[in-house]
């Protein structure tokens, strides 16, 4: 088998034939495999101009969460945590809202824009956190203790049906803000992350009561995964997600969310981050930080924390979804209605 490599132009140009030993011995790929690599790049080239297309046809915008894959972060008109894609897509004056991140995300945009189209790549990406606190669960708990007259706060990853049952929502960039907003004569109900809420807690020194959910990728960071990474990279600070457990929090040197992670790391002069949170995060900080180095936090398998609901968008997805306005958001619109006033709620006071 010959391949022929032909490099430059005109005069200079330049042929060479290599035979598939040579290959080898170069560790460059076999033909089909180059074929193929080269053919994909195309196809994401050609997917991603047609992306575009279809969003200035539709008067789109693309909102992206930090935990997206690289390929739509790149192709996003706005990657951030959940507090700053609720402001974009409150604001917006797009016709459409492409959301690419989980379910209650983009039911969160709609929430807050009632009037917009709101589709999603992928219909089925969920959240264990949204899904450890189901609405009707919610309800007949707060019924049950209605005598406590609970101040319901709400991590923003919960359904609209909770978002209903909620006095106020927060998100971790402001969570804490937002606690100390509440009533001191009021008992507070925070769901339904208990590690956010207990670092809330350590925070604010607010007692609350905790909805016992989690989120299964940020729990799987371990005191032992963390202590041998700081041994290997004793002089990068460890940044972690409070949604991370106690244990880990601990050993971290700043507990923040995702968009505060970019701002500490920007300030800091260390040249090298621990990052404890879902992997996508990486990408963000490291197309806006290119002369830092950023080593993924590790669990006790593997230095791979992705989250199985956010990594299932893909180009082809949002391609489609903007080409067919399809998987639609819709919700009943006096469910709607009741679950805008604490998201507009946390919106005044967050400012």
């Amino acid at each position: 088998m010959t391949y022929c490599k032909t490099a430059g132009s005109g005069p200079n140009r330049k042929s060479t034939t290599l035979t598939a030993p040579l290959f080898a011995r170069r560790g460059a790929p076999p033909p089909s495999l180059l074929h193929l690599t080269m053919t994909t790049t195309l196809e994401s080239v050609d997917l991603v101009a047609d992306i575009l297309r279809l969003k200035k046809e539709r008067n789109a915008v693309i909102l992206a969460h930090n935990y997206q894959i690289k390929a739509i972060q790149d192709v996003a008109d706005y990657v951030g945590d959940s507090l700053g894609l609720s402001y974009q897509a409150k604001e917006t004056d797009a016709d459409v809202i492409a959301f690419c991140g989980v379910h209650f995300m983009a039911e969160t945009a709609k929430i807050v824009n009632p009037e917009k189209i709101v589709v999603l790549p992928d219909k089925d990406a969920g959240c264990s956190l949204e899904e450890s606190c189901p609405g009707p669960e919610l309800e007949a708990f707060l019924e049950k203790h209605r005598d406590k007259n609970y101040y319901v706060v709400a991590y923003i990853n919960c359904s609209g049906h909770v978002k209903a049952l909620s006095d106020v929502i927060c998100t971790s960039g402001n969570a804490v803000r937002i606690v100390e907003h509440v009533p001191a004569d009021r008992n507070i109900l925070f769901v339904p992350d208990a590690n956010l809420g207990a670092w809330v807690m350590e925070q604010t020194g607010r007692k609350m009561d905790l909805w016992q959910g989690a989120c299964y990728v940020h729990v799987e960071f371990t005191r032992d995964s963390i202590l041998k990474i700081k041994e290997e990279f004793p002089d990068a600070p460890v940044v972690a997600h409070p949604e991370c457990t106690f244990a880990v929090r601990l050993l971290a040197d700043e507990v923040c969310s995702t968009e505060k992670m970019v701002q500490y790391c920007r300030s800091h002069p260390a040249q090298s981050f621990v990052i404890v949170t879902e992997s996508g995060m990486l990408h963000r900080l490291r197309r806006e930080l290119p002369h830092k180095t950023f080593i993924a936090g590790p669990t006790d398998r593997c230095a791979c924390a992705d989250c199985r609901f956010m990594k299932m968008n893909t180009l082809e997805k949002l391609h489609r979804c903007l080409d067919t306005l399809q998987p639609r958001l819709e919700m009943p619109e006096s469910l709607r209605q009741r679950a805008e006033i604490p998201l507009l709620r946390m919106l005044e006071w967050s400012r």
